[in-house]
């Protein structure tokens, strides 16, 4: 584990909200060099602390307007199934979350589609006609309350 100091506590809750702001302007409110937070910037990626930089896109104006959260109960114990299933999520374009969870269901996933048809298509090709899969349960989601992948930093 890396050793952060409020400065670069400061540097990520900024690129967090904004990963194209310049250099200039993060080191006016950070309080440091314009240099030096291009410094800190570059040690945190390349340990990892700042995984990638992304854009967020708008789902609705790429006729992705459907999401849908899907939890799966795998029925085969055994960690060569559980890894080709964790492979094959990962594989899936649709698929923009993927978790291995506790509790009633192994899998939660969240995943985008065009419409219903293209969900049913997912459901066969990955669920129905996978021998793993003991059951899998689906909420359709109604309306985008939050959407982050921002961690709090205090």
């Amino acid at each position: 584990m890396n050793k952060l100091d409020s400065f670069d506590y400061k540097i990520l809750k900024i690129v967090q909200e904004n990963n194209k702001i310049t250099s200039q302007q993060l080191a006016k409110e950070v309080g440091l060099s314009s240099s030096a937070c291009q410094r800190r910037l570059n040690s945190m990626r390349k340990t990892g602390i700042i995984e990638r930089d992304i854009s967020v896109l708008d789902r609705n104006q790429l006729d992705r307007k459907i999401t849908i959260i899907v939890q799966i109960l795998s029925d085969i114990e055994g960690t060569e199934p559980d890894i080709q299933f964790k492979k094959t999520m990962f594989d899936a374009p649709e698929v923009m979350q993927c978790y291995y969870v506790t509790g009633d269901y192994d899998y939660v996933l969240m995943a985008t589609f065009k419409e219903m048809g293209d969900y049913e298509d997912f459901t066969k090709k990955y669920f129905l006609e996978n021998p793993n899969i003991k059951r899998f349960s689906s909420m359709v989601v109604m309306n985008k309350v939050k959407e982050n992948l921002s961690i709090p930093i205090d």
